[in-house]
C-alpha cells in the first residue's frame, strides 16, 4: 500500500513544476504569434494576445483577492513608463518572431540579463562586481559566432540582420521595463504590475487598427486566442513558481525555453540549428551559470 503523503510535493517541487508549466506556456504563445506572421498585421496580434491573456489573468486577480481591490497603485507615473517600454519590447518581440527562427529569437533573448545588469549600475547605481561584468564578456562573445557567419560577407543576410537588430532592441527594451518592475514591486501589487501591463498592450494594439487590420481565417483566430491563453496562462504560472520557490532554484529551469524552442522549430518549420548556434548557447549559458554561481557563495552580512 502506497504511504499517505506518496502524492505530497514539496514547495520547491511545486515552483519548478509552475515554472516548467510557464516555459511551455510560454513556447506555445511565441509558436502561434510565429504562424500567424505574414498574414496578421503586428498591431493586431499585439492586441489579441493582449485582450485576451487578461481573462485567465483577472480570474487568477480575483481568486487571490486582488481584483479590482489589488489594482489601486500608489505610482500611477512608474506603471506607465514600466507599460510604455514592456508594449514597445512586446511589439519588437513579435516582430523578432517574423524574422528569426524561434530558437535563434530566443538565444538572443537571453542577453536581457546583461542589458538589465548593465542598467542597474546605471539608474539604480547597483554594484556589479568583476565577475558580472566577466559575465557581460561571455555572454556578448557568445552572439558573435552565432549572428556573423549571416552578416558577413558574400552571403550576408539583410532579413536576418533586421531580425537580430530586432532582437537586441526587444532585449535593451526589455532590461528597461525589468529595472521599472523591480522598483515597482517595492511598493506595487504584482497582479497591478501584470493588468496594467497587459491593458495597456491591448490598448496600442488596438490603436493600430486604422493602418489595416486583416480579416483573420478561423484557424488564425484560433492561433491568436491561442497566444493570449497561453501568455496569460504563462504568466500566472511564473508568478506562482516564485511564490513557491525561489527564484535562484528557478532559473535553471528558464534554460528549458531554448529547448522547447528548438524543438518547436524542428517538429513544425523542419528548421535545424546550425553548429554556430550550440556554440553561442555554449558561451551564453556559461555566462549567466558562471555569475549565478560565483553570487550564490558570497556570503550574505550578518544581521544586527
Amino acid at each position: 500500500m502506497l504511504p499517505d503523503n506518496w502524492c505530497v510535493m514539496t514547495n520547491d517541487q511545486i515552483g519548478i513544476s509552475m515554472r516548467i508549466g510557464a516555459t511551455v506556456f510560454f513556447t506555445l504563445m511565441v509558436l502561434c504569434v510565429k504562424l500567424t506572421s505574414g498574414t496578421i498585421p503586428l498591431g493586431q496580434v499585439v492586441f489579441f494576445r493582449s485582450v485576451i491573456a487578461l481573462i485567465p489573468l483577472v480570474l487568477f486577480l480575483r481568486l487571490t483577492d486582488d481584483f479590482p481591490g489589488g489594482l489601486s497603485t500608489k505610482r500611477p507615473f512608474g506603471h506607465v513608463t514600466r507599460c510604455l517600454f514592456g508594449a514597445a519590447a512586446m511589439f519588437a518581440s513579435f516582430a523578432t518572431i517574423q524574422y528569426l527562427p524561434i530558437a535563434e529569437a530566443t538565444i538572443i533573448g537571453y542577453v536581457t540579463p546583461i542589458f538589465t545588469m548593465i542598467l542597474a549600475r546605471i539608474v539604480l547605481a547597483e554594484q556589479v562586481t568583476a565577475t558580472r561584468w566577466i559575465g557581460v564578456a561571455l555572454g556578448f562573445s557568445g552572439i558573435l559566432p552565432l549572428v556573423l557567419p549571416d552578416l558577413t560577407g558574400t552571403k550576408a543576410n539583410e532579413e536576418y540582420l533586421i531580425g537580430v537588430s530586432l532582437g537586441f532592441i526587444t532585449a535593451m527594451l526589455t532590461s528597461v521595463a525589468m529595472i521599472q518592475v523591480r522598483s515597482l514591486t517595492k511598493t506595487e501589487n504584482a497582479g497591478a504590475i501584470a493588468f496594467y501591463f497587459a491593458f495597456t498592450c491591448a490598448v496600442l494594439g488596438a490603436a493600430t487598427f486604422p493602418l489595416g487590420w486583416s480579416a483573420p481565417s478561423m484557424e488564425e483566430y484560433a492561433l491568436l486566442v491561442g497566444a493570449g491563453f497561453a501568455g496569460g496562462i504563462a504568466h500566472i504560472l511564473m508568478t506562482l513558481g516564485y511564490k513557491y520557490s525561489e527564484a535562484s532554484k528557478l532559473a535553471p529551469f528558464e534554460y528549458l525555453s531554448l529547448v522547447f524552442a528548438v524543438l518547436a522549430d524542428l517538429m513544425i518549420f523542419d528548421i535545424v540549428p546550425a553548429s554556430n548556434f550550440y556554440v553561442a548557447a555554449a558561451f551564453i549559458f556559461t555566462s549567466v551559470s558562471f555569475v549565478a554561481i560565483k553570487d550564490r557563495r558570497k556570503p550574505k552580512p550578518a544581521q544586527t
